[in-house]
């Protein structure tokens, strides 16, 4: 396929994981690729993968306004459009509420829910150009509640509706907004859990797949809901998790 022939995509958090995943997919289907993040060399090792093509390496910190606001600039100096915007940076912190500080509460909505607001402010001019569309990269987090991540869960909460209002807000320019919330996938902020067994089986029996998502399987998802196979869906929080949110979280009794 070659969806994405003399489109541009913007990807935040290229640098690993579904954001790396998500830049090899819209780059084999003909896209210029903007990588993000705030580790060069990480982007670079990316953009070395990718299909030969006008990609670029952007280090941002997409927690910082006026860093973003540079960044598109910048793209738009580079290429004159944007197409498709794929909101996917994000940080996790763990632990009770008593137990965070006021620094990690501010870390992670810094990247995870001002970044997602940074991104979109400054990138939704040029979308409107080109009638192009935004991808949050959500969670099933953003669903329903997790033991010991209510921060997390607070800000992919917060994706979850910003996505839908902003559907609402855009649709009749032609803009489409859409999220995807992946559920347990094996990335870099998962990769200590690769190595405990016991804690995966545990895992693996409210899967109905009985497997962890890997990056593919997230960036598919991307692609699909970017392209113009999904023209007539906005709004949406799509859950890409084996099957999880379709139970009631209870695993089959042995």
């Amino acid at each position: 396929m070659a969806r994405f022939q003399q489109k541009v995509v913007v990807i935040t958090g290229a640098g690993s994981g579904i954001g790396e995943g998500a830049a090899k997919r819209f780059a084999s289907e003909g896209a210029s690729v903007v990588l993000v993040g705030r580790t060069p060399e990480k982007l670079e090792k990316v953009a070395a993968k990718l299909p030969q093509g006008k990609h670029l390496v952007v280090p941002c910190d997409v927690s910082k306004a006026d860093e973003v606001e540079n960044l598109a600039q910048r793209v738009v100096d580079e290429y004159g459009r944007v197409d498709v915007l794929v909101n996917n940076a994000g940080v996790i912190v763990q632990g009770r509420i008593d137990e965070i500080t006021l620094s990690d509460w501010e870390t992670l909505m810094g990247t995870d829910l001002n970044g997602v607001f940074y991104c979109t402010h400054y990138f939704m001019p040029e979308l409107l150009k080109t009638k192009g569309n935004v991808v949050n990269i959500s969670s099933v987090s953003g669903l329903g509640g997790d033991w010991g991540m209510s921060v997390y869960n607070a800000a992919k909460g917060a994706i979850t509706n910003f996505t839908r209002a902003l559907a609402m807000d855009y649709g009749a320019d032609g803009v489409r907004v859409n999220a995807i919330c992946p559920g347990f996938t094996f990335t870099e902020l998962t990769e200590d859990m690769k190595q405990n067994e016991p804690l995966l089986q545990k895992f693996y029996e409210r899967i109905p797949l009985k497997r962890a998502g890997e990056p593919e399987d997230i960036a598919d998802a991307i692609a699909f809901i970017a392209s113009d196979d999904a023209r007539y869906i906005t709004g949406v929080n799509l859950p890409v998790d084996g099957g999880l949110t379709a139970s009631n979280g209870q695993p089959p009794q042995a």
